[in-house]
Parts: C-alpha cells; structure tokens; sequence
C-alpha cells in the first residue's frame, strides 16, 4: 500500500471511532452520575442547582424537567439538560479555628464533622478542609479517606483571629477544580471576619463567577430568640432549616437585616456573627446562611445541609454567550405556586 493509501485508511479509521462516540443527537457522552449522563454538546452550558420545598420547608421529590421554569433576564431558557438523582459532590469544609472556637464549640464542631462525613455525605463524594485563624490553611486535601480527613481535622488547635474571607476566597477556586459536576463549600464560623487582607465584595464576586454552592452555619451564642435564622429574614422561624421567600424575576439580593452594614470588611462592632456578611457570601450561590445559637445545633444544622445536597434538582440551559463582565440574574420557578425554589440568582459573566 502506498503511503497515501496508509494515510487514507487511518483517516477512515480515526473517523470511525469519533463517530461510534457521538450520539444520535451530535452529542458525546461525558460521565456517568447518580444514572444519567452528561454530554458535551459543543456548547457552554450554565448549570443550576435548585432546591425545592413545600409550604412547611419540607423537600418536594420526584419533578421533572417539566415542572420547572427557569428564566435569564426574565426571558425564558431552553432547560436542556435535568437531573433528579442524587449525585456526587465536590466538597470543601472551612473550619473557623479563632482563639474563640476553643472548648465546647471546637469539641461540638469536631463531632457534628465527624457524622456529616462518616453518616451524612456518600462514599463517592470527594472533600477538602481548609482551617481559618488569622489566615487560611489547607488542612487536608481532596481525598474521599474519611479517617483521613478525621484525623486531620483534630490537629487543629483554635487560636488567632478570624481571616474568613481570606479561607473562603481560597476554598472556592479549590471547590471548582473538583471533580464532581456539583461543587458546594461549607462554612462553620463563630465571628465577624478580623484578619482578611480580602474585601468581602471581591470574595462574593469571585462566587459569583462560580458555580460553587456557599453555605455558611454561624454560632452566635448572643441571639436571645434561641431560634435558627434562616435565610433573608432576622425573625425566628420553624425548626426546619429550609424556608425561602419567593422572590420575582430579576429581583436584586435581599436587603440586609436592620443595623447590619453590607459589605466591606467592616461589620458589626463587636466579634459576632456578622449575619448580613455571611449571606452576602451564599445567597447568591443558591446555598443559604443558618444561624444557630448554641454549638450543640451544629450536628443538626450540618445534617440539614447533607440531607439538601442529596435532594436537589440539576438544570443547565445553554449559555446566551453573554461576554460583558456584567450580572445576568436568574430566575428558577415550579409550575405549583405553592411550591418555593432557591437557586443561583444569577452569574457574572466573565468576559
């Protein structure tokens, strides 16, 4: 055979085998997860995580692609892509280790981690912990060893200030480089950040170029209510961790609470929780602040976040191709009214 001829037959041979990959549809299968696929369609896709619940908080399982509505500056999406089966998840654990977690409230934190990621979490989702005094340290890289991760967390010794924004500012890239489609950070945390050399402004910008899901368990052992706080409201509200305001399309973050300043570095003016920061850290994300007033929630606030990530919906629509550095707010609705969704409000489009 010539050599033309051997040039020929491996290009029939290499366009076979592209070929055999490609679906009816153009389109190549990329992962399996939770028993459905995920494929490269040649088109950037933005993904959302929606978490769905009931009039009492209560999680609704079981929609379809079909009872969901999903706009981008107000004008409705194509959802292309849907998933309601658990799937696994890329998870980074910020631990605040400021002089003021010592004792009861570092021993609780240690315990209440111990069962979120032996009990709670599944086998095949992947952690990191990054630690948090006057700066940030990487405790333990992504690894699925749970002993590991156990040990690690134990070496710790809580002292120093609290650079909170600095972790959350490293924990984030660190969370989108998992290997999982859905990337989520925790964050445990008993005061107002001191030591961060980065603005909490950058660090929500930065989430929200991400499609990393923030949520933030603040102990404040000062709230007299003795009730958790859940998103978008100071007021007491029932035990179940998940309420959520409906909010309209387009519709800007929630306001913060009375007496609370937003963003900046500056907070409250003494070491606590600085509630209105922390949302401005998650809420954004489709993730959720939860205030606890004693450290002993911390076991059932950690579990409520476990039991939300295992019962969420996946939605992806393709992207509008959007290269202006702005907001592109995004709106998730249930056909059911009496249904509420939280989602990702929107996406900083990246030019």
């Amino acid at each position: 055979m010539t050599n033309s001829g051997v040039a020929a037959a491996l290009a029939l041979l290499v366009c076979a085998t592209d070929m055999a990959g490609v679906g009816v549809s153009g389109q190549q299968p990329d992962q399996q997860e939770g028993g459905s696929f995920r494929f490269r369609t040649g088109v950037e896709l933005i993904n959302v995580t929606a978490t769905v619940t009931d009039s009492r908080g209560r999680f609704v399982p079981g929609l379809e692609k079909e009872d969901f509505l999903l706009y981008e500056d107000d004008t409705l999406q194509t959802i292309s892509h849907f998933s309601n089966a658990r799937v696994p998840v890329s998870l980074g654990i910020v631990l605040d280790t400021s002089g003021s977690m010592e004792g009861e409230k570092m021993s609780a934190a240690l315990e209440a981690l111990d069962r979120f990621l032996f009990d709670l979490l599944a086998p095949d989702d992947e952690i990191f912990i990054y630690s948090f005094n006057y700066q940030p340290k990487l405790v333990h890289r992504w690894t699925s060893d749970r002993d590991s991760l156990s040990r690690a967390m134990r070496r710790v010794r809580p002292r120093g200030g609290t650079a909170l924004y600095d972790a959350v500012a490293a924990a984030v890239p660190m969370a989108e480089e998992g290997h999982h489609r859905k990337k989520a950070v925790v964050i445990i945390s008993d005061g107002n950040d001191t030591n961060s050399e980065t603005d909490v402004r950058d660090v929500r910008r930065l989430i929200q170029e991400s499609e990393v899901l923030v949520y933030a368990i603040g102990i404040d052992g000062n709230d007299q209510s003795g009730a958790r706080i859940g998103r978008g409201s100071s007021r007491p509200r029932t035990p179940f961790p998940f309420p959520v305001p409906g909010r309209g399309r387009g519709r800007s973050p929630f306001p913060s609470p009375p007496g609370w300043p937003s963003g900046g570095r500056s907070g409250p003016s003494d070491d606590r929780v600085n509630v209105s920061a922390l949302r401005d850290l998650t809420d954004d994300s489709g993730g959720r602040t939860e205030i606890i007033r004693n450290a002993k929630d911390l076991e059932p606030a950690t579990a409520g976040v476990a039991d939300e990530l295992s019962q969420q919906y996946y939605l992806a629509y393709p992207a509008p191709g959007h290269d202006d550095g702005q907001w592109h707010a995004i709106d998730v609705e249930v056909r059911n009214s009496r249904h509420r969704v939280r989602a990702r409000r929107g996406y900083i489009a990246s030019p």
